[in-house]
């Protein structure tokens, strides 16, 4: 597997080094850029960096697809809601069509939502030799119990199925959220972790590590299928490694 660990000393300077690294990939791609996003305080700082100068003026806003990872289910003004917050930090304040802004519906039925969802995925990325969409790029976070988009620790069945999207329940609260699948999260071409905080640090050390620990926890599992895949990561979260 080609994984590539790289080590901040600053969730800033991930952020940075991140947002330098979408222009360039976005630039060298002939045509459309699809990514699928995921919510956390590390992608709002990523956000707001696109949202400034130079990124804002440099991107080719309107060759980037966005798509994203896991939604919660509630409305798109909630203050939970991923599309909710990117939108305030980011698409509000850039020159992206609304056209290539692909949210999950969190107020919709989530069964229904799923189909959505998943069609529209069906329609607008191309499909690979694995019958998966294939995203350009994925962009994950993790939590402190090892769970990255909607795919908790225990619930394993979203592992399971070959669809594109499936609906998970947080295990504490018992929220209802929509997330893609595992396969293809690992279909995209590349892969990328942000990680921060020292909260983090013993969970990600034991998945970088390889350490047998690390086979309960759902952010071990994704892995790409043929792509490339890299961890980004600040001083904080790498404590251990």
């Amino acid at each position: 597997m080609n994984r590539d660990i790289k080590i901040f000393e600053t969730p800033d300077k991930l952020a940075q080094k991140l947002s330098e690294e979408l222009f360039d990939a976005v630039a060298q791609k002939p045509g459309d850029y699809f990514i699928a996003i995921s919510g956390g305080s590390t992608p709002n700082i990523l956000f707001r960096y696109l949202a400034n100068a130079p990124f804002k003026e440099k991107i080719a806003w309107n060759k980037i697809h966005f798509f994203w990872c896991d939604e919660r289910c509630v409305p798109p003004g909630d203050s939970q809601s991923n599309y909710g917050t990117a939108n305030h930090y980011l698409f509000s304040l850039v020159p992206v069509p609304g056209e290539n802004i692909h949210r999950i519906h969190g107020e919709v039925e989530p069964r229904t939502e799923v189909i959505r969802y998943s069609n529209e995925i069906e329609h607008t990325l191309q499909f690979d030799n694995n019958d998966l969409p294939q995203f350009d790029r994925v962009l994950l976070g993790m939590g402190e119990d090892g769970h990255t988009a909607s795919l908790f620790p225990g619930k394993n069945f979203l592992f399971l199925y070959s669809n594109i999207a499936g609906i998970a329940q947080h295990p504490q609260s018992g929220q209802k959220r929509i997330s893609l699948t595992k396969e293809v999260l690992c279909n995209a071409m590349r892969i990328t972790f942000m990680v921060t905080g020292r909260e983090k640090a013993k969970v990600l050390s034991e998945i970088i590590k390889e350490l047998p620990s690390s086979k309960s926890y759902p952010a071990a599992e994704i892995k790409p299928s043929y792509g490339e895949m890299d961890w980004m990561v600040d001083k904080e979260a790498a404590f251990y490694l």
